[in-house]
């Protein structure tokens, strides 16, 4: 009997041999597909392949591609263990033609690998085409040899594929395997076609046209082929059974989980075991493509995905959390197709076991509350919306766990109240919102983060995405279009480009659809929604269209370096300088980092030095740096810094990076713990180095410190290096001996300017002629006055002038006027004796004025003041004769 793996093998060989490239399953999260929440068939990273917009080296290709339906359009979640074959998981073989091969080839295909690589019985197998497809159907009958009977024509869009309205589109052609008149249900098309007798195995879909907007199709000039076989539906058929649940892999995840709960796996909670098998995969599988639990987008749908199989992980009796411990048996049975769940392993595990840990705690309080309701219900009575809601806000029950829930009692819910309180909650927050300060104009964000939910960030693990344009505002309003030249703000359902938070800028890069391309300049968020803004330089860029989104990667990266280095520098400052060490604000961009933290005094060269060595010596571990989501309790109990400026909800993510011998975190190793947003790189070698550039005071109490990373730095250093050599040549110096050079160079500067200084008032007091007396002394109106112009002097000098003269001249009145570029600066001074007759601040004003200056100002025995002109140098001296004399 062939394991699940064994067929996954067969396949996948099988078609390597036709000629077919094996290729690695994509994530779970579609990169080239914004209308998906999730890839849900083999063909999603095909997509572009089959439009002709990307080649690659291959023509033929096969897959085992994760999927999972449980969220929007294609959702099985509400028939999960409830039936033998739905799942919020599954594994899809196909095999794909991109021009190459078309029906002839694929036909015999699929019945070679179906009845001689797997063995089927050709007997219990038929097949369906689409009605008007002859040649299907008569290969068919050439190559398996099939009656009429056993090829059933449907009519319906059941066997015709489209990818859209318009486009590439075909028709299908779908294998069935016949279970046994034991098992109730007819052939398809058949009214009981429903039932489990018949189950469809294979689907076969040749893109053979091209669909217009008038409905016209032509012949595609590369016809194409896209398979899918659900590898479950096969393996329990070829193990002998209908039930999915009763595979080799399946059976051994419910095993497992009956062991940890002590319970018979096929008893009163056999349904049970099932959600948790198959919620099991499809969480960890999540987890380890980078989805985490969080109240939107993806992030919701594996909370509610999570918390379903712990409320049954619950009704089976376990009283701790369960999940994370059947981790290891998933691992083991599909590690080894799958090793990316070997490598995110921990994370799935952690991330499972804190959210049941925190889901336990209300679970028992919400399950009464809904028993308490139902109480005071009529028998068979719906929940009221009310309730449900409540049980939604206050509990975190999604809608569907009521459901689930209620299902099992017999009772449905008022989706229609539930609904309404909803909206009316929406319609709460979005007066307070409105009344929190925020600009009149933001009002649209909150308009369309209420049509349209939050932007989906998927920037963690990737540059590039395709997102679907939900709106495009200009001046303030939505539009449908722009075209080129434009200036505009768009909005996307995703987007791999971050928005400026917590001291990271916002990104920038390209957004192109099929009508026209835009520069992204920058991102910004209000309310959840990313704004995109956006120049559009080609074209016509369209609201409902596909785009493909491309940040720049270089500044991405650059941008990385510093946000991680930051990290490393606020925990080198915290040891260094002491515990009251706490951010206080941040800019990481790509040119340079900035970090503000609270310390009362500036940092020494020495500080500066050992902070620089710390922050390198991590950067050289090269330790990789782990990103986590958990509570904010749960991060500050094992040592999590809290960053300035940032919000934090429920869950934050703890983004740990660098070894040490006495650190934080669980295993007390851990260097920098941080809650933090922001995108970082894998390793702290990522950096590259640090420069610390100096110290500033930022405002009373911060500090402020400045850091270049990466190739940043590096072209720093070497600039500096060519400067420092340019220094040694001008001083004909070795470039070790050029600071104590410099030194001595200042020291003589010094002292000769002091020379030059003490000269130039000897010469000012000699009247600037040599002479010994110095300038002549006037008596003005009983005043012994002396005026002077001077030149090479400056006016901080006139003041120490001012003194030396009135010690000369023992009793009277000074003033004097440099001339400095032609500008004038004017000193007055009056002895002690004198301020009574005269006062300095009159003689500077009546100076000034004649200089093209205004006011000045001082004492009565010592004033200074300016003027734009010292050509009226001589006027000036009448003008303050003038005062002295009354």
């Amino acid at each position: 009997m062939p394991s699940l793996n064994d067929i996954r093998s067969t396949f996948l060989d099988y078609f390597h041999r036709q000629g077919h490239e094996v290729v690695d399953s994509s994530p779970l999260v579609p990169r080239n597909d914004p209308t998906l929440m999730f890839a849900n068939s083999g063909m999603v990273q095909f997509k572009n392949l089959f439009t002709g917009v990307e080649h690659r080296d291959y023509k033929r290709a096969t897959t085992a591609q994760k999927c999972v339906r449980a969220g929007g359009k294609h959702n099985d979640l509400d028939n999960v263990g409830y039936t033998n074959r739905h799942h919020t998981f599954f594994e899809m073989l196909g095999n794909f033609s991109f021009g190459d091969y078309f029906k002839e080839q694929a036909i015999p295909f699929a019945w070679e690998l179906v009845t001689k690589e797997l063995g089927i019985d050709k007997d219990r197998l038929l097949v369906t085409v689409f009605h008007t497809d002859d040649e299907a159907a008569d290969l068919w009958k050439k190559v398996a040899g099939l009656p009429d009977e056993k090829i059933i024509r449907i009519p319906t869009n059941d066997n015709f594929w489209m990818m859209g309205p318009t486009g590439p589109c075909g028709p299908c052609s779908e294998i069935f395997y016949d279970h046994g008149d034991h098992i109730w249900g007819g052939p398809p098309g058949s009214p009981e076609e429903d039932g489990d007798r018949f189950v469809e195995i294979w689907n076969l879909v040749f893109m053979q046209y091209e669909q217009f907007e008038d409905g016209t199709r032509v012949d595609l000039p590369n016809q194409s082929i896209d398979t899918g076989m659900g590898i479950e539906r096969v393996a329990a058929l070829l193990q002998g059974s209908n039930d999915n649940y009763a595979t080799d892999l399946m059976r051994a995840l419910i095993e497992a989980s009956a062991n940890q709960t002590s319970t018979d796996p096929d008893g009163p909670g056999r349904t049970h075991h099932r959600v948790i098998a198959d919620h099991l995969r499809s969480t960890s599988f999540l987890i380890a493509d980078g989805v985490m639990p969080s109240n939107e987008g993806r992030g919701y749908v594996l909370r509610r995905i999570m918390r379903r199989a712990m409320r049954h992980a619950h009704l089976l009796g376990a009283k701790d959390p369960l999940m994370y411990r059947l981790v290891p048996e998933l691992v083991r049975q599909m590690g080894g197709a799958y090793p990316e769940l070997g490598r995110a392993q921990a994370l799935i595990a952690e991330t499972l076991k804190t959210e049941e840990t925190r889901f336990r705690q209300t679970l028992d309080r919400g399950l009464r509350l809904l028993d308490d309701e139902l109480v005071r219900l009529p028998e068979g009575a719906e929940l009221p919306g009310q309730a449900a809601f409540k049980l939604y806000d206050t509990y975190g029950f999604p809608l569907d766990l009521t459901q689930d829930a209620l299902r099992e009692k017999n009772r449905t819910v008022d989706i229609a109240g539930f609904d309404a309180a909803m909206a009316e909650q929406k319609a709460k927050a979005r007066a307070a919102w409105s009344g929190s300060g925020e600009t009149k104009d933001a009002t649209i964000w909150f308009d369309l983060a209420e049509t349209h939910g939050a932007t989906d960030f998927l920037g963690y693990d990737t540059e590039a995405a395709e997102g679907q344009i939900l709106a495009i505002v200009k001046d303030g309003a939505e539009v449908q279009s722009a075209d080129a030249g434009e200036t505009v703000q768009v909005v996307l359902n995703q987007t791999p480009f971050y928005a400026e938070a917590g001291g990271q800028v916002g990104d920038t890069g390209t957004l192109e659809t099929e009508g026209g391309k835009a520069r992204i300049t920058d991102t910004q968020k209000v309310a959840g929604v990313f704004i995109h803004f956006a120049e559009v330089t080609e074209g016509t860029l369209s609201k409902g269209s596909g785009a493909e989104l491309v940040v720049d990667h270089d500044r991405r990266t650059a941008i990385r370096a510093n946000h991680s280095a930051t990290h490393l520098l606020h925990e080198a400052l915290r040891e260094r300088l002491g515990d009251h060490v706490a951010q206080r604000g941040s800019l990481n961009a790509p040119d340079r980092l900035r970090f503000d933290f609270s310390h009362g005094s500036a940092l020494s060269a020495e500080d500066l030095d050992v902070v620089s060595d710390q922050v390198n010596r991590f950067i050289r571990q090269n330790a990789p740096v782990e990103t986590r989501i958990m509570t904010p309790d749960d991060a500050r109990a094992i040592g999590a810094q809290a960053l300035f400026g940032e919000k934090y909800g429920d869950e934050v993510r703890v983004v740990s990076m660098g070894q040490a011998q006495t650190g934080k975190g669980a295993d007390g190793k851990t260097w920098s713990i941080e809650l933090c947003g922001g995108t970082h790189v894998r390793q702290t070698g990522d950096i590259g180095l640090c420069v610390v550039l100096g110290d500033s005071a930022s405002s009373a109490g911060v500090r402020r410190v400045e850091a270049l990373t990466g190739d940043t730095a590096l072209r720093y250093l070497a600039q500096q290096d060519r400067r420092l050599a340019e220094v040694a040549g001008a001083m004909k110096a070795p470039q070790a001996e050029v600071v104590e050079r410099v030194r001595s160079l200042v020291e003589e500067r010094k002292s000769l300017q002091a020379e030059v200084a003490q000269l130039r008032r000897d010469l000012a007091m000699a009247g600037g002629s040599g002479r010994s007396e110095g300038p002549e002394v006037r008596e003005v109106a009983g005043v012994p006055f002396l005026a002077q112009v001077l030149h090479g002097v400056t006016g901080k000098d006139l003041r120490g002038l001012i003194d030396e003269h009135k010690t000369r001249i023992g009793s009277g009145a000074v003033l004097l006027i440099a001339d400095a570029d032609g500008k004038a600066a004017v000193a007055a001074g009056v002895t002690p004796d004198m301020v009574e007759k005269v006062s300095a601040i009159d003689l500077v004003k009546a100076a000034v004025a004649e200089l093209g200056g205004v006011g000045g100002g001082g004492r009565p025995d010592m004033a200074q003041g300016g003027g734009k002109d010292a050509a009226n140098a001589e006027a000036a001296i009448k003008a303050a004769e003038a005062v002295i004399g009354g």
